[in-house]
């Protein structure tokens, strides 16, 4: 990401976040819903959400033969704001698994912020866990990142492409193979539905 689009979503973030403040001065009530097209930004650990209702979400883990995604359908907590269901569908994708299914995701990786464009793109900041805990290799590599991708993507239509972030900083690559300075959208290739 270049230093100019860094500088535009820092800018439309604190634009963003000075405008909820004023809603939340003057208008309490109003407050609750962001202007729609508007840029959602939302860190995580977030107040958990009331009990209760769930959604079908299809989550992914490594395949048995370690080549490629396999989709698993999982229950995941509703949210009404699609930014709130994003960040519900994330936390559960890298929540640690039982057997036996197996994780892309390094243990210890959390989810820091999430943002999402009104283009449909999707910036995922997880901590620096991802990198560091990370076991290498090009294909273990691609199968964490488009697990985070795929999360997204294939439970909400409205994001079309995703860009990870580690520990709040745009980064080259995860473990050194696959381009991350640009946002990525769905490779089916590396998917099959369980």
């Amino acid at each position: 990401m270049t230093r100019r689009r860094l500088a535009i979503i820092a800018a439309s973030v604190v634009a963003a976040a000075a405008v909820v403040s004023l809603l939340l001065v003057a208008f309490p009530r109003k407050a609750a819903r962001p202007a729609a097209g508007s840029a959602t930004a939302v860190s995580s650990p977030a107040a958990p959400l009331p009990q209760g209702r769930k959604i079908k979400a299809q989550l992914f883990y490594v395949s048995e033969d370690g080549g490629r995604l396999i989709s698993a359908e999982r229950d995941v907590a509703y949210a009404e704001q699609p930014i709130d269901q994003a960040r519900e569908i994330l936390n559960a994708q890298l929540a640690p698994v039982a057997a036996p299914l197996v994780s892309a995701i390094p243990a210890g990786t959390v989810l820091r912020a999430l943002f999402i464009t009104e283009n449909g793109q999707a910036f995922v900041d997880v901590s620096r866990d991802a990198a560091t805990a990370h076991p290498g290799g090009s294909l273990n590599e691609m199968l964490t990142i488009y697990t985070i991708v795929h999360a997204l993507t294939f439970n909400l239509p409205a994001i079309t492409a995703v860009q990870l972030l580690v520990d709040g900083k745009e980064v080259d690559t995860l473990a050194g193979h696959i381009d991350l300075r640009r946002p990525l959208s769905k490779n089916l290739q590396l998917t099959t539905e369980n």
